[in-house]
């Protein structure tokens, strides 16, 4: 990713930082969309597994896995890099999350705990995808593209179908995970 995708997204991150803690007006509008995004009930069993597979706990024995295998065929330095990258934007975002507190939407299931900004499935999911494109780009091409962004699609309409998350949480994790990826990407093309 280059610098300014990193600026953007960085731009993007504090605008919605400020405007979640700040602006009554901002909240307001993010409750009407969320409400709005809700006509249909969408709250089935489909979504839950959606959101089970891509529970933040289970993207971390993901990101094991693949640096297991990335081991595997003496990539050390990558697999390092993978294990890192998922966890430093882990850390950022766990971090936001206890500093911003903001509360989940009034209708979310029991299931949901904790924090609602920004959205752990998303991010986890988006620096997930964005890693195994890094890695896997070259031999698998745009199928692989297409796979991804149909993933993460579907992780994005679970978190608002289950009333999990307000949708600046979803735009505010992506947009964290795009500026954490791109830091750590950087970082690999320093050291490689």
């Amino acid at each position: 990713m280059n610098f300014w995708i990193a600026i953007l997204s960085a731009t993007i991150l504090l605008l919605l930082i400020f405007n979640v803690r700040n602006s009554r007006r901002f909240n307001l509008f993010d409750h009407w969309l969320h409400h709005k995004l809700l006509i249909r009930k969408h709250d089935g069993i489909g979504w839950q597994i959606i959101a089970f597979i891509n529970d933040p706990k289970l993207l971390v024995v993901l990101d094991v896995f693949l640096a297991s295998f990335l081991i595997s065929k003496n990539k050390n330095l990558l697999a390092f890099w993978v294990l890192f990258t998922l966890g430093f934007t882990d850390l950022i975002g766990i971090f936001l999350k206890k500093w911003m507190r903001r509360k989940r939407p009034i209708l979310h299931s029991d299931l949901e705990e904790g924090y609602s900004f920004p959205s752990g499935h998303v991010l986890g999911s988006t620096v997930m995808a964005l890693i195994i494109w890094q890695i896997f780009a070259n031999q698998l091409g745009n199928r692989l593209l297409l796979i991804l962004a149909i993933i993460w699609l579907m992780v994005v309409i679970s978190r608002i179908s289950l009333k999990a998350h307000f949708p600046s949480d979803i735009l505010g994790a992506t947009s964290l995970a795009v500026l954490c990826f791109s830091i750590a990407q950087q970082l690999l093309f320093l050291i490689i």
